[in-house]
């Protein structure tokens, strides 16, 4: 398996993010027009935060609070655990199976580069399982011309 670095290098599209005192209304919107499932939360270049969709599901909708009031400071998990760029992707997909996250900011000498989803993780093992593919082929289809 690849390490953050690679996974990252295959993403498109600039780092989303909001601040704590925006509005819910306004994460969701980012998520929409974005087509993702969380907004990390930067102040002042520093990563306080990421905002999910069930976090607003769950901490807004539900009790019934108006997302164009409730600020994002007051839904988000605070101090969000986060990953390195060297890490290797296997221990983020063990990390992400075990602690139930989806998502996981990733830092380089504490400024946030980029995020990695589990479909980050699917995609590099299709991306592995595919190259294995083609190696086995070419080993196959150059050993039956030879014997």
């Amino acid at each position: 398996m690849s390490t953050v670095k690679s996974a990252l290098a295959h993403k498109r599209g600039a780092l989303i993010h909001i601040r704590p005192g925006d509005m819910v209304v306004e994460a969701l919107r980012l998520m929409r027009d974005n087509r993702v499932r969380s907004v990390l939360v930067i102040d002042d270049d520093r990563l306080v935060g990421i905002v999910t969709q069930g976090d607003c599901a769950i901490k807004v909708l539900l009790p019934g609070l108006d997302a164009k009031q409730t600020p994002v400071s007051q839904v988000m998990t605070v101090n969000p655990v986060t990953v390195k760029p060297d890490d290797r992707l296997q221990g983020c997909m063990a990390m992400m199976a075990t602690r139930g996250f989806r998502h996981l900011p990733v830092l380089d000498a504490g400024k946030v580069i980029g995020v990695i989803s589990i479909g980050d993780v699917v995609n590099d093992i299709i991306r592995d399982l595919e190259l294995n593919v083609s190696d086995l082929m070419g080993y196959i289809m150059t050993d039956s011309r030879g014997g």
